[in-house]
């Protein structure tokens, strides 16, 4: 009994052994990890969730933006032509006047007595070259019995008589004239701005002070610039017709009104390397005010079946522009571009893309070429190929 003993503890011992080794062996063991790895099979990569949208052929509008400022279609100061006392204001500030319509009456009184003066005058005239014409005939009368010297001398008279009513009717018309200024009227249709005399106030012809500022408004032009480089394309346009001008608001999110342009400057302004243009627009609710700031679009030209993006497919690096697509196995491929025109969120692609690819518009940052994708197709034309759902 003494002799087993030893014999059963090196038993026991032995078959802890076996039994930690054979544990290490299955869960220890960093070949453990890849049996089992190996016995499950090759991990499949996860796919990186982006969005989509399909490379399109249209026809794009290319506009030329630009500040601009509006301005009164005419604008003018209205000012006395006669001395005197303001009697009356016939207008409200901000109105809108018509052409004609009274404004201010200056007192014609001192007008009205020189008007009358001169008619007087030529009245008193008249008298004169009645009584000349009647001299005139008794001394024709008198055949010989008149000396010739007495009849040249009479028809001197009625000549100069004659002369001085002529005369008589000039002073007359300028003395209606000058009465006629005291009533000072609108020499267009526009909205009146604010007052700049008051009733009782002298006015004088000399100053340069005027009584109101009147703007058309109805049309209202708008003055802004553009390249000079796009000038051949603004004169090529205008040859077809009218070119179509926006205007917006400075921050560009409100259309304000459309016109058409009118004028193109005739020089270029060297210092700045622009073009002065005008544009005419109807204005008919009055969004445009003289003297506003507002942003402009200019429509140059149409490109014809162009190849357009989302800006958001177009990628920046240091060799230049590039953009994703995702082919029919759900994987990125990377393309340079060349991007010419870039309006309103869409680019114009020269090289690069052809239509009906699916470019990446959202998550590029994940992509890397020949990542597999997940997308979500921005567009929902049925007639586009769209990338399945992975």
């Amino acid at each position: 009994m003494k002799k087993s003993r030893p014999i059963l503890w090196i038993l026991i011992i032995a078959a802890v052994a076996s039994a930690g080794y054979y544990g290490w062996q299955k869960f220890g063991s960093p070949d453990a990890g890849k049996t089992q790895t190996a016995q499950k099979g090759p991990q499949r990569p996860s796919a990186v969730p982006v969005s989509v949208s399909p490379v399109q052929k249209v026809d794009f509008p290319v506009y030329l933006t630009g500040l601009g400022t509006v301005a009164g279609f005419n604008t003018v100061q209205v000012r006395t032509r006669v001395d005197g006392q303001i009697d009356k204001i016939a207008f409200t500030e901000g109105q809108i006047v018509k052409e004609g319509q009274l404004l201010a009456s200056i007192d014609p009184r001192p007008y009205q007595a020189t008007l009358d003066q001169a008619k007087a005058k030529k009245a008193q005239d008249e008298a004169n070259l009645a009584n000349a014409n009647l001299e005139l005939q008794r001394a024709m009368k008198l055949g010989e019995f008149a000396t010739a010297q007495r009849v040249d001398t009479q028809r001197s008279t009625v000549a100069q008589l004659t002369a001085q009513i002529a005369a008589d009717d000039a002073a007359i018309s300028n003395a209606q004239t000058q009465l006629d200024y005291t009533q000072v009227k609108a020499p267009i249709t526009g909205v009146a701005g604010l007052r700049q005399v008051d009733i009782g106030n002298i006015v004088n012809a000399s100053t340069q002070t005027g009584i109101v500022t009147i703007s058309q408004v109805e049309p209202i032009s708008v003055i802004f610039t553009a390249p000079e480089d796009q000038l051949p394309y603004i004169s090529e346009g205008q040859k077809a017709g009218a070119l179509r001008v926006i205007a917006f608001t400075t921050d560009g999110k409100k259309t304000l009104a459309e016109g058409k342009l009118a004028v193109i400057n005739n020089q270029v302004d060297t210092s700045s390397g622009t073009i002065r243009l005008k544009a005419v627009f109807e204005n008919k609710d009055h969004a445009l005010w003289p003297g506003q700031s507002v942003s402009t679009r200019l429509l140059v030209r149409t490109l014809k079946d162009a190849t357009v993006v989302p800006d958001d497919a177009v990628q920046h690096s240091t060799n230049g522009l590039y953009a994703y697509s995702v082919n029919q196995d759900n994987k990125a491929e990377v393309h340079k571009i060349k991007v010419s025109y870039s309006i309103d969120g869409r680019s114009v692609v020269d090289e690069g893309l052809t239509p009906g690819q699916q470019v990446i518009t959202g998550g590029q940052f994940k992509v890397q070429p020949g990542s597999l994708v997940s997308t979500a197709v921005a567009s929902t034309d049925p007639a586009q190929n769209k990338v399945r759902q992975e």
